[in-house]
């Protein structure tokens, strides 16, 4: 088959892992072996980017990359290696609560001094640290609902058609210029970033590549649909309260019209969302699968403690005055694709 001239390029790799497994996609090199697998941290940049290359062949693939590779047994190999470090580690690391009930209401109180990465941008932020931010959740904001939509075969019933409304809100309910992915690039015109699909794979940090491969590792394993929905309704709880404070982040700075609608919008979608995925999708899906209620705590808890990882880096590096990306931005984008 023909490589793919389409998809975002390669990025430099990040230590042997990952240049091996780029070699490998391009016919370059073999893939890379036990103990380069072994001995990669597991939250640091040369695991992470090798896991999410392997992911991104699920989604659209590489230029250069012949598309059949997203089958190719020996990578996927090395991705189920690489994902049971991943996963083993998660399990390992993240204080799970005994129930759903109690995962959830904790996500639900909102503390009176929050000190996340939102709260820091909507009170103190500045517009180069809302670029950074945007810049680097456009590594899933820009396939805004589609490692999610992995579950909808692998749920019936109530939950299914829960999960399928709220998705096709995700999806702009049926209006290209409402998906969400289009609102986010359209936030990012606004911030002079450019909007090209995976274009700062490369500059973002190894903590956000593990939020966004999270996603791709629950909802590509049908054994993980329970976690896959709890990191969903873990994302929509706390959608609301954040994207209220970034809206605000947006106003302060100055940013632009399109850039405050994403959070505006978010504010209001995600406060319906959240109601729906907690009453109808989790509660469907433990009607039918009881046994999953662990999985789904699991899936929530999980959410958290990255995205926790996540907001430590941004706030060590923006308190200090510096990026929190591998390649600082440039002061403007001449061409906005």
């Amino acid at each position: 088959m023909a490589q793919d001239p389409q998809g975002p390029r390669l990025p430099p790799a990040r230590g042997p892992v990952s240049a091996a497994v780029s070699e490998y996609l391009l016919g370059a090199g073999p893939l890379p072996g036990d103990a380069d697998v072994a001995g990669a941290a597991v939250y640091g940049d040369d695991l992470q980017l090798a896991l999410y290359l392997c992911y991104e062949l699920h989604y659209r693939g590489f230029a250069g990359v012949t598309p059949d590779t997203e089958w190719d047994p020996a990578l996927l190999r090395t991705r189920a290696a690489l994902e049971h470090r991943f996963l083993t580690a998660l399990r390992a690391d993240t204080p799970v609560h005994d129930s759903v009930e109690d995962a959830l209401g904790e996500l639900l109180v909102e503390p009176l001094d929050g000190t996340g990465a939102s709260h820091y941008l909507r009170d103190e932020g500045e517009l180069w640290q809302l670029r950074e931010y945007a810049a680097q959740r456009s590594l899933y904001h820009l396939k805004e609902a589609d490692p999610h939509a992995w579950v909808l075969p692998r749920l019936w019933g109530r939950a299914k058609a829960a999960m399928a409304a709220v998705e096709f809100d995700e999806y702009g309910g049926g209006r290209p210029e409402r998906v969400h992915a289009q609102l986010f690039a359209d936030l990012m015109t606004d911030l002079r970033l450019d909007t090209t699909y995976g274009h700062y794979l490369d500059a973002a940090c190894a903590e956000v590549l593990a939020t966004v491969n999270l996603m791709s590792l629950f909802g590509l394993h049908r054994a993980l649909r329970g976690a896959l929905v709890g990191h969903f309704a873990a994302v929509e709880v706390a959608s609301s309260p954040g994207s209220r404070r970034l809206a605000e982040a947006m106003r302060r700075t100055g940013a632009g019209a399109a850039a405050e609608h994403f959070y505006d919008e978010h504010v209001e979608a995600d406060a319906v969302h959240e109601q729906v995925v907690r009453h109808e999708v989790i509660g469907g899906l433990l009607t039918e699968e009881p046994h999953l209620a662990s999985d789904v705590a699991f899936g929530v808890d999980a959410t958290g403690h990255l995205e926790d990882r996540f907001a430590g880096h941004l706030l060590a590096a923006w308190r200090s005055g510096r990026s929190s990306l591998r390649v600082p931005l440039a002061s403007e984008i001449p061409h906005i694709s």
